[in-house]
């Protein structure tokens, strides 16, 4: 049940501190700062997601090679590598890009 609502965007969260969070970007407030390089964000979760770009941190490891990742977005586009998802009806040739597909 979502209780709390932005009247400004109609945007609603289910707990108060979502909602204190969102109002952030309303107010163009960008709270947490990144001691690496300066640059701002307006929750604590970006600034932690941020971070492991200076930490190289790669929580997100492929179960095929064991390659890690900074963001799970980045993981399944890689994962297409292994998959190739994208199959020629006529020939049966697979790719791990649709663009490739096309160009065949």
């Amino acid at each position: 049940e979502r209780l709390y609502t932005r009247l400004e965007c109609g945007k609603s969260f289910s707990d108060s501190s979502n909602l204190r969070s969102h109002q952030h970007i309303h107010a163009g407030e960008r709270p947490y700062e990144s001691p690496e390089c300066g640059k701002s964000f307006h929750t604590s979760s970006d600034i932690l997601v941020h971070e492991r770009i200076h930490t190289e941190e790669r929580p997100f490891c492929c179960p095929d090679c064991r390659k890690g990742f900074n963001y799970n977005f980045t993981l399944t586009v890689h994962r297409c590598i292994h998959t190739r998802p994208y199959k020629c009806p006529e020939c049966g040739k697979s790719f791990s890009r649709s663009c490739h597909l096309t160009q065949h």
